[in-house]
This record gives structure tokens, C-alpha cells and sequence, in this order.
């Protein structure tokens, strides 16, 4: 009876509309699976995560709740990334990618090379193969990838834009023109701060699922939890599990 439990039977009882947690990802997922169940439609659920690009944001998964993926997965992977970017991101034919050793058809192992057939010939807005570089390049709307890959690309990025945000504190409080330079940038490392940072997100919501089911980070601050019981929101009322189910229905 824990609270991660109750809370989402609430959702499937209809007592609630949707589930937040900052709680265990791994528990989170076993018992949302459990609970809710999957789209009819729907293999394995996946973890997705949204990040900043030059002209928007992008919509990467899976993030983390598979670790191993098969050809299907990351195909239902790409379909149901698209349908969030278009309900939630507002996002109208999101640009679909897959993380790759090269934009190349020929790179990468053998399962990157069968999804890519699959993918081209899919009627989804798919633009080929990309790169780590193009995650933030606005090139796409929708990177899919394994779960593994995502979780280490996921940490990575957090932890580099905490290391940009401390080294610049750090220089700026050198000496006096550093302070009173900072001073005059404030609005403007402001505005920059709220475009990069995940609690503007708040949290990843969990595709596939018959319902809605957002984790948030487990040192998510109050701003976090506020932006992501309001991504939890925004993904009820988008119609995204509903587009997911009749996009997989009609490929």
C-alpha cells in the first residue's frame, strides 16, 4: 500500500486524471505497468524526457525504462514520441530521428539499421540518423533511442548544465567588473537559466500507459514538482494516449 500504489489506482478507478511522483523511476514503472496496464497496442511503455534546443525543444526516449530494446520498441518508440511532441509540445509534424554512430543509412549495429528501414518507410515525419550533436540543434523533434543509451545521454546533459551554471557564478564573483557585469546580465541569465533547466519541465512522462504517468527527479525542488503536476496535466488533456493508440492500430 504504498503511496506510488494508491495514487494510481486512484487514476484507474477514474478518482484521479493523472499520477506525479518524484518517487523510485524503477517502482514507478513496475507498478504503473501493473496498475494501469498498456495500450492495447503498445509492447513496452517508455521513458520520455524533454530538453532545450536552439528553436524549441526536443522529446528524447527512452530514457531509461528499457534498458534493451528490440525492433518494435524502438518503432512504437518513435510513434509514441511523435504523438507527445504534437499534443503536448504543440509541436505539428514533429521531425523524427534515431541516435546513431552517423547520419549515415550504413552506421550502426544491425537493430539501428532494421528501424531505420522500418522507419523510412513508416508514415511518420522521419528524418534518418542523427548524432549526440544534434540533440540540441533543433534539426529534430524526436530522438529515439535504447533505454540505456538515454538514461547516460539524460545524466549527462543535467550534469553539464549544472557545471556551465557553477563556472560562470564562479568567474563572475572573481573580482568587482565580474560582479557588476553579472549584475547588468541578470535578466538575461535569468531568462537563459529557465529555458535549460529540467524543473521548468518537472518530469518524464511514462508513454504508453492507459493513463497518464509522470516521474519526476528525486531532488526535484517545490518549482519541480509545481511544473511537473502541470506536465502531468497538460498530457491529460492533450489526447496524447489516444493518438498513440490509433497510430500504432494503423501501422
Amino acid at each position: 500500500r504504498s503511496s506510488i500504489q494508491v495514487a494510481l489506482e486512484r487514476v484507474r478507478d477514474g478518482q484521479a486524471d493523472a499520477f506525479f511522483s518524484g518517487g523510485n523511476t524503477a517502482a514507478c514503472w513496475t507498478i504503473a505497468k501493473m496498475v494501469l496496464g498498456t495500450l492495447e497496442e503498445v509492447d513496452r511503455p517508455a521513458l520520455a524526457a524533454v530538453v532545450p534546443n536552439r528553436k524549441g525543444r526536443t522529446v528524447l526516449l527512452d530514457v531509461g525504462a528499457n534498458t534493451q530494446c528490440n525492433a518494435l520498441q524502438l518503432e512504437e518508440f518513435a510513434v509514441m514520441g511523435s504523438a507527445y511532441a504534437r499534443g503536448v509540445l504543440d509541436c505539428p509534424r514533429p521531425r523524427v530521428g534515431l541516435m546513431s554512430l552517423g547520419e549515415e543509412e550504413t552506421k550502426g549495429g544491425e537493430l539501428v539499421r532494421e528501424v531505420h528501414e522500418v522507419l523510412k518507410a513508416s508514415s511518420l515525419n522521419f528524418v534518418g540518423n542523427v548524432e549526440g550533436h544534434d540533440l540540441f540543434s533543433g534539426k529534430v523533434d524526436v530522438v529515439v533511442m535504447d533505454g540505456f543509451t538515454g538514461n547516460v545521454v539524460l545524466k549527462a546533459c543535467e550534469t553539464l548544465a549544472e557545471l556551465v551554471v557553477d563556472l560562470i557564478r564562479e568567474e563572475v564573483g572573481r573580482d568587482l567588473r565580474g560582479q557588476v557585469g553579472a549584475l547588468l546580465l541578470r535578466p538575461a541569465f535569468r531568462a537563459a537559466r529557465r529555458r535549460s533547466d529540467p524543473a521548468e519541465i518537472g518530469g518524464a512522462p511514462l508513454l504508453g500507459l492507459k493513463g497518464c504517468c509522470v516521474i519526476g527527479h528525486g531532488k526535484g525542488r517545490a518549482r519541480a514538482v509545481k511544473h511537473g503536476i502541470r506536465t502531468a496535466a497538460f498530457f491529460h488533456s492533450s489526447g496524447c494516449n489516444a493518438a498513440i493508440a490509433a497510430e500504432l492500430r494503423a501501422l
